[in-house]
């Protein structure tokens, strides 16, 4: 096992009927300012629910955070929360609400150019921790775990950049699978695999005997398996639901990435597509991961053997067929709970793989994977057979 720290100081409020208890985990005084994305916190009165909890205190709301945060959007809240002196954010809704309000919370006292809290990679922003504004989240989206980390990605000038800062992390986290029954089918869809693709970004690289992060990475896998299709087709299924709320959560609250070796090349391709062709960031992963994997089983084979055993229970035959039946079977899932696994389904032609490539060029992304050997004539490969 690899050297580590870890810290999450992120307090998790999970179970049906918790709304009420904002009024303890928001402080009295706090002049509050509600975030959120479309109108669908409005129509299914979450909202309203949220602003009675709140009770006397001073409340302002910022609606129309996108689907991929925009930087133009969200500097406009940043106004706000000067204006009003905010002292107190409240994301309500999925991951890139979160994800944006993070990005508030550093922006608002931060003295700099803003643009600088974007960057590619994982170095934490230059933000002093009494300049941030704290957070507590709301989540009704079970899919991209950022209720419980200090990871943000914003759109900005036609690239997707993450933000990282270790007082980003929320104060509390509150999740209620009731308030995600209301979902379209394909967002319980994306969110199944990307909390899938989430775990093995951290799973799927080299052996370093971490025995406890392995077990707790496959038993995430194995119960996305069991539920995903499940709460997919049955949308009030509170059990099936529940499971994937907190499995999304698990997936990336750093617990199974401590200590392991990371590798986030899907994620980066990921988001080049989505920048491009207005990909859903989960659909892009369903198209990358099989065929990633596909171009680099020789880098990854101790782990996917490990994976094919473990996951899908492939004992039979020798190592390489047991490597292509669990890559198979993975692919399968994916189409299982609803997702395309090609470029050409959402199309993207083969001539526009080059812009890709010079995208992931232009944002500093040729030396990719655990290894560092991915440059961009590997993820022209990649994506040509993701095509």
């Amino acid at each position: 096992m690899l050297n580590f720290n870890y810290r999450n100081p992120t307090h998790v409020v999970f179970g049906k009927d918790r709304i009420a208890e904002l009024d303890q985990l928001v402080p009295a005084n706090a002049r509050v300012l509600i975030t959120y994305g479309g109108g669908s916190v409005q129509r299914f009165g979450t909202l309203d629910k949220v602003k009675a909890a709140l009770g006397n205190r001073t409340v302002f709301e910022f609606g129309g955070i996108e689907a991929n945060p925009k930087y133009d959007t969200l500097i406009k809240a940043v106004e706000v929360a000067r204006k009003e002196n905010i002292d107190f954010l409240l994301a309500v809704g999925g991951g890139s609400v979160m994800d944006g309000t993070k990005f508030i919370a550093l922006a608002t006292q931060f003295d700099g150019d803003t643009t600088s809290l974007l960057h590619h990679g994982f170095n934490p922003v230059p933000v002093a921790n009494d300049k941030v504004i704290p957070l507590g989240v709301i989540a009704t989206l079970p899919a991209t775990g950022s209720e419980m980390n200090a990871f943000a990605v914003v759109s900005y000038q036609g690239g997707k950049f993450p933000v990282n800062h270790p007082c980003a992390y929320p104060t509390f986290a509150m999740l209620d699978p009731e308030l995600t029954f209301s979902l379209p089918q394909i967002q319980v869809a994306n969110g199944v695999v990307d909390a899938f693709v989430h775990v093995l970004e951290q799973y799927a690289t080299y052996p370093v005997d971490a025995r406890v992060q392995d077990r707790m990475a496959e038993g995430i896998l194995r119960t996305l398996i069991e539920v995903g299709p499940v709460t997919v087709a049955e949308p009030t299924n509170y059990d099936a639901r529940a499971n994937l709320m907190w499995s999304a959560t698990s997936a990336l609250n750093g617990m199974i990435g401590t200590g392991v070796p990371l590798d986030w090349s899907t994620h980066m391709i990921g988001h080049e597509l989505t920048a491009l062709f207005d990909i859903d960031h989960a659909q892009t992963l369903a198209v990358i991961l099989p065929s990633l994997w596909r171009v680099l089983k020789e880098q990854k084979h101790a782990k996917l053997v490990q994976y094919a055993e473990r996951v899908w229970d492939i004992t039979e035959g020798d190592e390489a067929s047991r490597v292509d039946q669990a890559i198979d079977k993975t692919e399968a899932f994916f189409k299982q709970v609803g997702l395309p696994v090609r470029l050409r389904d959402h199309g993207v032609t083969q001539a526009q793989l080059s812009q890709v490539v010079d995208a992931l060029e232009a944002h500093g992304m040729t030396a990719l994977s655990e290894s560092g050997k991915v440059d961009l004539a590997t993820s022209r490969k990649i994506l040509d057979m993701a095509w």
